[in-house]
Formats: C-alpha cells, sequence, structure tokens
C-alpha cells in the first residue's frame, strides 16, 4: 500500500515544547519539508534567538546555532558571508523581532544580506508571559496591556512586511497566515520561493507567517484560529509584497 503521509526527515522524532494549539510545530515542519525535498538538510544553517523557539535546534534536524535575544539577523549575516555555500535561515518571533531586534532585521534587509528570515507574528511575547508586542493590535489585551493595547498609549502594532518590502535589499517579502490547510499549502510555496531566491543570491528574503497563541490569548485552540481570522487577517492582510523582478 503506498503512504499517503510520510514523516519529514528534517524534524527530529521527538515531543515539542510548545503548548496545544501553538502553530509554531506547523511553520518548522514547513521549513523542514521544503529543506529535504530540494536536498539541502546537511546544507542548511539555522538561527533561532530567544522566544518560544529558543529550544528549535531540537526538533530540527539541522544544523543549529543560538542568538542573544533579537540579534538574530546580525548572527545570520556572519555565518552566511562565511559560508556563502549554505542556506542560511533566522527563526524569529514578533516580541524578538519587532521589538528588541528591529534594527537588526531592517539594517539586514537593507544591506540585501543573503539569508532567509521566518518571522511568527502571534500578536504577543509568547515565552516570557504574554506582554504587548509592537505587534498586539488595537484592543487586544495582554500583561501589559490588562485593558487592551489603545494607540494613544502604545502608537498602531507595526506591519513588519510592509515596512521590509519598502527596502531596496529585500527582494522577497510574503505574508502567509497557518489558520487553514489551504493557507497552510501557500504557505508551503512561500518558503519554498524565499530559499530558491536565496539560492540564487538575489537578496534579502523574508516570510511573515500569522501563528496561534491560545495559551497567551487565553483562547481554545479552535477559537484562536477563528480569532486569527477575524482579527489578525484583516488587520495584517496575506499576500505578495515584494518579489524579483525575473519572478
Amino acid at each position: 500500500m503506498k503512504p499517503v503521509f510520510t514523516y519529514t526527515k528534517g524534524m527530529l522524532p521527538v515531543s515539542t515544547s510548545y503548548c496545544p494549539g501553538c502553530t509554531h510545530g506547523i511553520a518548522h515542519r514547513l521549513i523542514m519539508e521544503c529543506l529535504e525535498e530540494k536536498g539541502k538538510l546537511g546544507d542548511t544553517i539555522g538561527v533561532a534567538p530567544i522566544g518560544c523557539s529558543v529550544l528549535a535546534h531540537q526538533f530540527m534536524n539541522i544544523d543549529m546555532c543560538e542568538a542573544a535575544h533579537g540579534r538574530a539577523p546580525a548572527v545570520a549575516s556572519g555565518i552566511r558571508r562565511a559560508q556563502p555555500d549554505r542556506i542560511v535561515f533566522t527563526y524569529q518571533g514578533d516580541g524578538d523581532l519587532a521589538s528588541i531586534g528591529m534594527a537588526e532585521i531592517i539594517h539586514a534587509a537593507a544591506r540585501g544580506e543573503h539569508f532567509t528570515t521566518f518571522f511568527i507574528n502571534n500578536c504577543i511575547y509568547g515565552m516570557t508571559g504574554g506582554q504587548m508586542a509592537p505587534t498586539t493590535l488595537l484592543g487586544q489585551r495582554s500583561t501589559t496591556s490588562v485593558n487592551g493595547r489603545t494607540k494613544e498609549q502604545a502608537g498602531a502594532p507595526i506591519r513588519v512586511s510592509e515596512l521590509i518590502a519598502t527596502l531596496e535589499g529585500a527582494v522577497f517579502v510574503e505574508r502567509v497566515s497557518l489558520d487553514t490547510p489551504a493557507h497552510v499549502r501557500q504557505a508551503k510555496k512561500a518558503v519554498m520561493k524565499a530559499l530558491e531566491i536565496q539560492e540564487k543570491g538575489l537578496g534579502f528574503t523574508f516570510v511573515e507567517f500569522l501563528s496561534s497563541c491560545p495559551t497567551n490569548w487565553g483562547k481554545t485552540p479552535a477559537d484562536a484560529l477563528q480569532w486569527m481570522r477575524d482579527e489578525m487577517i484583516p488587520y495584517y492582510p496575506l499576500g505578495n509584497f515584494r518579489t524579483p523582478e525575473e519572478d
């Protein structure tokens, strides 16, 4: 009988540390599936910073290293320049990338560094206790915005993909979502495209995943996915914001 499902060799056969309903695991698998299909598992180096994905090296079957909070783009820049024949990526959450690491990601994109960033946006700090992040939506409650985020106090949520897409060094920028099977399939296409463009050496590539955080949102996994559709996607529209002219 022909198998209809196989476990990617890119993921180690261990349980992850993520909460029930968290979609980090889906993002992990998509990236590893693409690398396996390209035959690049042994030629890839990933960089994970502080956050829920701090233990990603225990789940992904590739070479990985750890970076200080927000500094993954700087570490990845050095790795890619020292190892130009390798695929290099960072895997970062919104608290890490859009707050303490905002300068790092902006300058890496502006320089057109030849690595890929996979940005997990769940509108909140995850590992550190559910605080408000730069991407937290207006009205959304967190441990540091108990009555909901307000524009007067914290400004508007930052749309990172749109910001990155204004920089000439960023040649591929796309926002995808992990809330439905159809969106997951589209997300995999974006991952594969970003990796292919990196291999061509055209510049910086960036894929933003809208992801769920049932624990810190105070929702069931099913309700969290619906909240993504009702609240996140209208503010963070899905789509491609920049792609190389040759495509």
